[in-house]
């Protein structure tokens, strides 16, 4: 069960395919945040429709920045296969998730 102290990193789809990687406490927030408010992300204005396509709950705010950090340097294959279910964030961490 997530708490109000949880972090998430998440995946967003876009119009185009790109996926777009960040970490919030509230995944449904920041989406509608992106999708239409100016505390979105640059990068995603005039890319939609956005979809939420990937959520995993971390331990904490700095495992998640280290996370999506790592998740940003894969190639977009690699995070297909981290939205598909064939890669894990254990996989990208080596276990220390």
């Amino acid at each position: 069960m997530a708490t109000k102290d949880d972090w998430f990193l998440y995946m967003v789809r876009t119009a185009s395919g790109a996926l777009y990687t960040g970490v919030s406490t509230d995944v449904q927030r920041r989406l509608q945040e992106h999708r239409s408010s100016p505390r979105g992300a640059r990068a995603l204005r005039g890319r939609g429709p956005l979809n939420l396509v990937y959520t995993q709950a971390v331990a904490n705010r700095q495992q998640a920045q280290q996370l999506e950090h790592r998740v940003k340097q894969l190639p977009k294959p690699r995070k297909e296969d981290l939205v598909a279910g064939r890669l894990s964030l254990t996989d990208l961490c080596g276990g220390d998730r």
